[in-house]
């Protein structure tokens, strides 16, 4: 996998969210709460999970997934295993 910077990992994040979810994309910002301002649930973190992995080609562990509550966890995680620094 191509080093990532957190920039290139928020956009690609916020595409994923905005095709499977139909999410407006103003609403994902790195500070949106999943559950309480995307509306999204643990079937849709599940599936998220799933989409990063085809995405990107990494495992996330499950305590991993528990570990995420906003979009920004998510970028964080991705980076911590793909990224390159800024």
């Amino acid at each position: 996998m191509t080093p990532m910077t957190k920039s290139e990992i928020f956009a690609r994040v916020r595409q994923i969210l905005e095709e499977s979810f139909q999410l407006d994309a103003a609403a994902i910002v790195p500070s949106a709460h999943l559950m309480n301002d995307l509306d999204l649930d643990s079937i849709d973190a599940i599936d998220l999970a799933v989409g990063l992995q085809t995405e990107v080609g990494l495992d996330v562990a499950e305590e991993e997934l528990q570990a995420i509550r906003v979009v920004e966890d998510i970028v964080n995680l991705v980076y911590s295993k793909v990224g390159s620094p800024q």
